[in-house]
């Protein structure tokens, strides 16, 4: 992550909502939640200022079950294939995410006890 922090400069943190990890992303999700949390990154990058932007697929819930019943497979292979596919998709349209993970991460779940 490029997120250090800078005497005497306010910080940014931006995140997006997190897409549920049971199916691919469309434009619709690109336009109305990613995009504009993107375009105000690059825009505080151009402004210098100390800013990072954050977000993750989503790996709980009801959605994922369902997928995965209607798929014959396991919760967690619906997660580690929609993971990458939305990863892979944020990566093709240039999503500028300092960081994109996933909330079954070790990472996450401290983060969540600490916060």
């Amino acid at each position: 992550m490029r997120f250090s922090p800078v005497a005497d400069q306010e910080r940014y943190m931006i995140t997006s909502a997190l897409p549920y990890a049971n199916g691919p992303i469309h434009l619709g999700h690109l336009a109305g939640a990613y995009l504009p949390g993107d375009i105000f990154a690059r825009y505080c990058r151009l402004k210098q200022r100390d800013v990072v932007y954050i977000c993750g697929s989503d790996e709980h819930g009801v959605p994922i079950m369902l997928r995965a019943r209607a798929e014959g497979i396991s919760p967690q292979e619906v997660v580690d294939r929609y993971h990458a596919m939305i990863k892979e998709s944020f990566e093709k349209v240039g999503m500028s995410f300092d960081y994109y993970g996933r909330t079954s991460s070790p990472v996450h779940h401290q983060t969540s006890r600490d916060f």
